[in-house]
Parts: structure tokens; C-alpha cells; sequence
């Protein structure tokens, strides 16, 4: 009866042990799903900051080609002015030279 009973305590005292060593796996599996989970909200932080960034920016850049579209149309006009005025100035130039 008393060596069943030792043969109880020390497999009690083994499922102990195993209890203890499952318990530390588990924590340190905790504190790396913990990490994880501080550092995924950290990057979707980040993420979030880009994207806003980035819908910035696509609508400075919008705005821009828009400035550059008016330009060029600008720069156009006054191409065909200069055209207009440089042709008007050679008719009425033309004329005073013949006799």
C-alpha cells in the first residue's frame, strides 16, 4: 500500500512538473502574442498615416496636373497670339517697303 502510494506521489509530483513547464510555454507564448499584437498595432498605425499620406498627396498631385493643363493651354493662346501679331506686323511692314 505504501509503495502504491510513493508511486502516486512521485507521478503527481511528474504531472506537476509537466503542469509547470506547460504553464511557462504557454506565458512565454502570451508575451510573444502580446509583442505581436503591439507591433501589428503599431505597423497598422503606420499604415493608416501612409494612407492618408498618400490620399494627400494624390490630390496635391491632382491639382498640379491641373495647374500644368492650364498653363500649357495658356502658353497655346499666347503661342497663337505672338503667330497672330508677328504676321500682322510683317503685312503691315511689307506694304511701307514697296513703292
Amino acid at each position: 500500500h505504501e509503495q502504491l502510494l510513493k508511486m502516486m506521489e512521485e507521478r503527481m509530483m511528474d504531472v506537476e512538473q509537466k503542469l509547470r513547464l506547460v504553464k511557462r510555454l504557454l506565458q512565454d507564448k502570451v508575451n510573444q502574442l502580446k509583442e505581436q499584437l503591439s507591433k501589428n498595432t503599431k505597423a497598422d498605425a503606420v499604415v493608416k498615416d501612409l494612407y492618408v499620406e498618400n490620399a494627400q498627396l494624390l490630390k496635391a498631385l491632382e491639382a498640379t496636373e491641373q495647374r500644368q493643363k492650364t498653363a500649357e493651354r495658356r502658353n497655346y493662346l499666347l503661342e497663337e497670339k505672338i503667330s497672330n501679331l508677328s504676321r500682322i506686323v510683317r503685312n503691315l511692314a511689307s506694304p511701307s517697303f514697296s513703292p
